[in-house]
């Protein structure tokens, strides 16, 4: 299961954990709470400005065995913002992290974006049947085509709204670079300066002949990623 929550927050059920990406819930195209969000298993957080940190807080307190994943100088953050560092495991880019009583493969890889806390990363999870690619934010950058070569994602969030990650027209390359089965838009639309839209992304898809979909959620929307394939 696959649920967008808007911006770049996403909730995905791989192998039977519940994992939160990005969870700012409270974002403006939500209509949700972040009290309302239960069985958390993993929280990943792909960098540290306040719009991917999000309600990371609220729910970690909600949910005390949920553990939180990001690059080792977040996580320490993170882990200091919510009382119990033991809860947060810290990493960095390379290859999968081996997470105690997990059996998914969690690499985190590059972005070019900047953050307080660490590096900027995306992050591939790596399930029996699915592997899913979350960028994070970022610029369009050939990294992509080796998160390709390597991890084969069939899914991937990618940002499209410009200003301060990739537009359409970047987002598209990355397409090209990644050659995911299924693109999911994400990162725009939440404020006016966000100027990118799926359609856009859509429509230059096609034009390079790419056998990719572009599938666009609506914030709340909830699907199968069986389905989208």
């Amino acid at each position: 299961m696959i649920k967008y929550y808007g911006h770049s927050a996403f909730e995905l059920h791989v192998d039977g954990y519940k994992i939160l990406i990005d969870p700012w819930i409270s974002n403006p195209l939500s209509q949700e709470k972040a009290a309302q969000v239960k069985d958390v298993d993993l929280i990943i957080v792909t960098h540290g400005h306040g719009d991917h940190v999000g309600d990371v807080a609220t729910i970690a307190r909600n949910n005390p065995r949920a553990r939180i994943v990001a690059i080792y100088e977040l996580a320490e953050h993170l882990g200091r913002l919510i009382g119990d560092p033991a809860r947060a495991v810290g990493g960095n880019i390379g290859g999968p992290m081996k997470i105690e009583g997990v059996s998914l493969k969690i690499a985190l890889t590059p972005a070019v974006h900047s953050s307080p806390y660490g590096a900027p990363t995306g992050v591939v999870i790596a399930g029996r049947e699915l592997t899913f690619y979350h960028a994070g934010d970022t610029s369009v950058m050939m990294d992509m085509k080796l998160i390709g070569e390597i991890y084969r994602p069939q899914i991937a969030m990618l940002p499209i709204g410009g200003h301060f990650t990739m537009d359409p027209v970047e987002a598209a390359k990355a397409v090209e670079l990644l050659s995911p089965r299924v693109v999911v838009p994400m990162h725009y639309a939440t404020f006016p300066v966000l100027y990118g839209r799926p359609e856009e992304l859509e429509a230059l898809v096609k034009q390079r002949g790419l056998p990719v979909k572009v599938r666009a959620m609506r914030p709340g929307e909830v699907a199968d990623p069986r389905d989208m394939l």
